[in-house]
C-alpha cells in the first residue's frame, strides 16, 4: 500500500454571539458535502499571505456570515486532520469569540448555502463536528459560567 504524502494547514474562525428572545444565539452555516452531504458549522478560513489569525477569523466570519465582527477574546484551537487527493493534511483552526457589530446574514458569499442564527443549546444538536459542539459549549461557559453549573 502506499504511503500517503503529509501536509499541514492552519486556518482561523470565530464565535459569533449575541443576545436573543430564547437564550444566547450562535451563528452557524450549511454547506454541501461529497462524503457527508450537508454539514453544520463554524464560519472559518485560511490565511492570507501577511494575514494575522485575528484578520483572518474577521475577514473569513465577514465573507462567510456578512457580518462585521469584533473579537472579543481567543477561544481555542481545534486540530485534526483528513486525507485530500492523496495527501494527509494536519489542520489546526484558531477559534476566537465574537460580537457583530453590524452587516446582515443575507450578505454571505458562496462558502455557505446558509447563514443562520441559533440559541446555543440548538447548536449542539445542529453542528455536524463534535469538535465544533465542544467549542461552542466553552463559549458558552465563558460567557456565563454560573448558567453551565445551574442546568
Amino acid at each position: 500500500m502506499a504511503r500517503l504524502r503529509s501536509g499541514v494547514a492552519t486556518s482561523a474562525g470565530g464565535v459569533v454571539h449575541r443576545p436573543g428572545p430564547d437564550g444566547r444565539e450562535v451563528v452557524i452555516g450549511s454547506r454541501r458535502r461529497e462524503r457527508v452531504g450537508v454539514s453544520w458549522s463554524l464560519p472559518k478560513g485560511t490565511p492570507i499571505e501577511g494575514e494575522t489569525l485575528e484578520e483572518t477569523a474577521r475577514r473569513e466570519v465577514t465573507e462567510e456570515t456578512g457580518l462585521h465582527v469584533v473579537i472579543t477574546a481567543p477561544l481555542q484551537s481545534i486540530s485534526y486532520s483528513f486525507v485530500r487527493d492523496g495527501v494527509r493534511i494536519a489542520k489546526t483552526v484558531h477559534y476566537y469569540l465574537m460580537e457583530p457589530t453590524g452587516g446582515d446574514l443575507s450578505a454571505h458569499d458562496h462558502e455557505f448555502e446558509e447563514v443562520r442564527w441559533v440559541t446555543f443549546a440548538q447548536a449542539a444538536s445542529i453542528l455536524t463536528f463534535e469538535s465544533e459542539r465542544g467549542l461552542v459549549e466553552l463559549a458558552a461557559d465563558r460567557l456565563d459560567p454560573t448558567a453551565a453549573r445551574s442546568a
